[in-house]
């Protein structure tokens, strides 16, 4: 295949950018850190580094300014090498700043998107519950409307970066009457008061990614820390993971790949004896 065909110059710069560090600093760290489940914070901070979490937002909030495309090869290449640190990257870009980079206000891009862009921060988003799975339409953390903004109640479960986030976006229900028209999305910093990281998932593959609780206990946060329309929050999400889909597709197939390249390689060496 001429992959000029498909690709321009700068997504083959990215494709090899990205090939040339995940076989070089990724691949010799990746089945000790997914048999420890310990999450992978040097190589972490080195993708940061190289702009890899902030692919696809403009160059005015951080980021590195390429497309889609570039993004999607991205999450491709990481996952030939190891599907943690790209579901990492993933769910920090698509999941934890793109609700902030879409739907937020210009005052809210600016505060945040630029740390989670260069990686100084990560990035998780607080959707699914304990007794609602991912119908987001079920969820019961609540936001009570006060004189100093809101006060949120209530845990979500399967956060990917839930531990290490220094902000999540959570959903929660600002009126009980309206269905799903009654979510509103909020930002949550880390260290704000009776916020807390829960229970880690001890998982049977993508050890290395963090998946975890994040608890919410009488969490005051301002309005200015409210995300899109109020009532919003439902559609809002149903868009988020519609984008998320891309990645993830992106990312099975660099797992199915590589899985791919190594059963072939396996029965080459076999056959030699």
């Amino acid at each position: 295949m001429d992959d000029s065909l498909y690709f321009s110059e700068h997504h083959l710069a990215t494709r090899e950018m990205v090939r040339s560090f995940a076989e070089s600093e990724i691949a010799p760290i990746a089945a000790q850190y997914d048999a420890s489940s310990e999450f992978p914070w040097p190589t972490v901070k080195r993708m940061g580094e190289l702009g890899l979490l902030g692919v696809p937002w403009p160059e005015e909030y951080g980021g590195a300014g390429l497309d889609l495309i570039a993004y999607m090869i991205t999450i491709h290449e990481l996952a030939k090498v190891c599907a943690s640190h790209s579901i990492t990257v993933s769910a920090h870009t698509t999941l934890g700043t793109s609700p902030i980079m879409y739907f937020g206000t210009e005052a809210q891009k600016r505060k945040y998107v630029p740390k989670l862009a260069s990686g100084e921060h990560l990035g998780a988003w607080g959707l699914t519950e304990p007794g609602s799975g991912s119908d987001a339409g079920s969820a019961r953390m609540t936001a009570v409307r006060n004189k100093d903004g809101w006060l949120l109640n209530g845990t979500k479960t399967f956060c990917t970066n839930g531990h290490y986030a220094e902000t999540v976006v959570v959903i929660a229900v600002t009126d009980k009457t309206a269905n799903t028209h009654g979510l509103s999305a909020f930002i949550v910093e880390k260290g704000t008061k009776g916020f807390r990281p829960g229970k880690k998932e001890n998982k049977l593959g993508l050890r290395a990614s963090d998946t975890a609780e994040v608890r919410l206990h009488e969490v005051r946060v301002s309005d200015a820390q409210r995300i899109g329309e109020l009532g919003s929050g439902f559609t809002d999400a149903m868009s988020i993971l519609d984008k998320g889909r891309v990645s993830i597709a992106a990312m099975a197939l660099g797992i199915g790949e590589a899985a791919l390249a190594a059963a072939v390689s396996y029965a080459q060496e076999r056959k030699q004896f």
